[in-house]
């Protein structure tokens, strides 16, 4: 799902999917069914205090932590962390575990000013880094180090704060799992990696079964909590509240290199049966191997899309699956047209039904010309055709034709 249709002033347009328990926000028309019952701009940072710690010692540090970082010296990290305290000691150690573990390629951090925010003293630095297997280019990044005076040098606390995006692999020791086709990081405890870790594996060969092309592979971030996947984001408190997963790149740029990653919510993931956890994150991998967190395609289509992939082997009634727009039609009839941006955003009402309906869509237009139209069909629209000219290329049909045979299929499963 998109909050937005077109990109919005400093911010990029973000892919997610995901669902509450009163209402299904996002990511496969049909998880709600599942769940339990129950552009980058930098801000100015503030003035530095007269007790800030220096521009040059903190320039020494960052560059002492990446060369730590470059060289797998997880004790050299650990002694940037100031005198006694252990917990910023075990932060930076796991950052070079992590970077380790995930492969982390191309690393570099620069100084770029000192100063003192509203969390305390801090560095900010730009960073650069790739996961390697995954990434096909690198991310790039301004990051809020945290730092404080210590004896005759600066010491490094740790990473994040501030409104900045905040890397989650900079966060601390993280559970790591990586085999040939996935890249699963965890901020939580090892079965919870090892959970996540099979759910990530288990999608590639769903997406992989329409879309046999996709080769890279999935990465997939779990932060601890939704207030730390806002923090890894850099988004507003609360943006992800009702969402239980997000596709975009990993530095919140729309480069076309930008890494992209799957970001999971563990406090809304969490609450879903197993099969519903299955279908968000196949819902989420088809968006990476389609590159669709940068399409301009109808949403309808992009979501319906990602939704037929993560279904299409799914074995459940349709009056179950596409009970919400059931329920819809059978009071108020059909939709008169496709559903548009204002049917996906985040607070709009019968949001169930919109993905169902899509999800139909995309289902019935594999009915008509078989699969690999509709694929192909996915791919010319994804490429800018008009998707009336590709539908009649790849369909056989023109909008309105294929708009009714749509509204007859709704009315037929309403009757």
């Amino acid at each position: 799902m998109t909050e937005a249709p077109e990109r919005e002033a400093g911010r990029p347009r973000w892919w997610v999917a995901g669902l509450s328990l009163v209402l299904l926000v996002a990511s496969g028309l049909l998880a709600w069914t599942l769940v339990d019952d129950e552009p980058y701009v930098a801000p100015a940072p503030a003035p530095s205090s007269s007790g800030a710690p220096s521009s040059a010692g903190a320039t020494a540090a960052i560059e002492e932590l990446e060369a730590a970082v470059r060289a797998g010296d997880e004790e050299a990290a650990r002694a940037l962390a100031p005198t006694g305290d252990a917990e910023a000691g075990d932060r930076l150690a796991g950052i070079v575990a992590n970077a380790e573990a995930a492969d982390v390629r191309d690393f570099t951090l620069r100084f770029v000013d000192a100063a003192t925010d509203s969390a305390g003293d801090a560095a900010y630095a730009d960073a650069t880094w790739r996961f390697g297997g995954f990434d096909r280019g690198s991310a790039h990044a301004e990051v809020r180090v945290g730092i404080q005076p210590d004896g005759d040098r600066v010491a490094i606390t740790g990473f994040g704060g501030d409104d900045r995006i905040s890397p989650l692999w900079l966060s601390g020791p993280l559970e790591v799992r990586r085999t040939d086709d996935t890249l699963v990081l965890v901020d939580g405890p090892a079965a919870e990696a090892d959970e996540f870790a099979a759910r990530a594996e288990a999608a590639v060969p769903v997406v992989r079964a329409v879309l046999p092309q996709w080769r890279r592979g999935l990465v997939v971030e779990v932060p601890a909590s939704v207030d730390d996947l806002d923090a890894v984001l850099s988004s507003d408190p609360g943006t992800y509240d009702q969402i239980a997963a997000v596709t975009t790149s990993a530095d919140g740029s729309l480069a076309p290199a930008a890494p992209v990653h799957v970001f999971v919510n563990p406090d809304l993931y969490g609450r879903l049966k197993p099969a519903g956890a299955q279908v968000v994150m196949s819902h989420e991998a088809t968006h990476v191997a389609a590159d669709a967190w940068a399409s301009t395609m109808p949403l309808w289509l992009l979501e319906g899309f990602a939704d037929y992939v993560a279904l299409r082997d799914v074995d459940l009634p349709l009056s179950r699956s596409a009970a919400q727009i059931i329920a819809e039609v059978e009071e108020d009839g059909p939709p008169r047209a496709l559903p548009g941006p204002a049917e996906f955003g985040t607070r709009a009402t019968g949001l169930g039904a919109t993905y169902e309906s899509a999800w139909l869509a995309s289902r019935l237009l594999a009915q008509i010309g078989g699969e690999d139209a509709l694929v192909r069909f996915y791919r010319a629209v994804d490429a800018g055709t008009p998707v009336e000219q590709a539908l009649r290329a790849e369909i056989g049909l023109t909008e309105a034709e294929f708009t009714q045979r749509w509204r007859t299929l709704l009315s037929d499963l309403a009757s």
